[in-house]
């Protein structure tokens, strides 16, 4: 994405923060294909069969954005750090009826460490890290917003310290901690 691009997308979310409702009818076209990479990214990481489409995902996240009351956005960052989180919501949500209706079932958890490096077939079990990642942020809130914006987000760590003010150093620090952390409470809950 261009710099005007970008400068474009955080002039029309500020325009809708102030309450002009007609910039979000601007806005879509230029968000969306960002929208769909990260779904992509998100679906990416589900089991093999997975039914939710990327598209689905997308629309589904967008009803939920246009629906948030005077949404506070800060920049074009925080905007798709925001979509990815209500994504992430979703397919736990998805997740958990899929679980609820098959009682029980479900993959097998891959370690958080993999997840990073996925290879085909492999799966994450979206609930237990949506568990251990509630852990964390009652123990650590920045540390599970670290993980959600890179992992859930799929933001790099420059991205990641620019949504949340922090340095590169301090997202690599609690990145490297959350992991270990969540890699031990997913796999003491297994």
């Amino acid at each position: 994405m261009g710099q005007k691009q970008t400068a474009e997308i955080t002039q029309l979310l500020r325009v809708w923060r102030d309450g002009d409702r007609k910039a979000l009818d601007s806005l879509l076209p230029i968000v969306y294909k960002e929208l769909q990479r990260l779904a992509h990214f998100q679906l990416r990481q589900e089991r093999a069969g997975h039914t939710l489409q990327s598209a689905a995902l997308v629309n589904e996240a967008y009803l939920r954005l246009v629906g948030l009351n005077a949404p506070q956005w800060e920049s074009r960052t925080h905007f798709f750090a925001i979509a990815a989180q209500l994504m992430r919501q979703i397919l736990v949500d998805y997740a958990r009826r899929h679980r609820a209706g098959k009682r029980g079932g479900g993959d097998g958890t891959l370690p958080l460490e993999e997840a990073t490096l996925l290879t085909a077939g492999k799966s994450i079990d979206v609930v237990a890290l949506d568990d251990a990642l509630k852990a964390l942020a009652q123990v650590d809130p920045r540390k599970a917003q670290v993980v959600e914006l890179r992992f859930f987000g799929g933001l790099s760590s420059e991205e990641t310290a620019e949504v949340l003010n922090l340095s590169v150093m301090t997202v690599s620090r609690d990145w490297s901690t959350a992991r270990a952390w969540l890699h031990r409470e997913m796999k003491r809950d297994s």
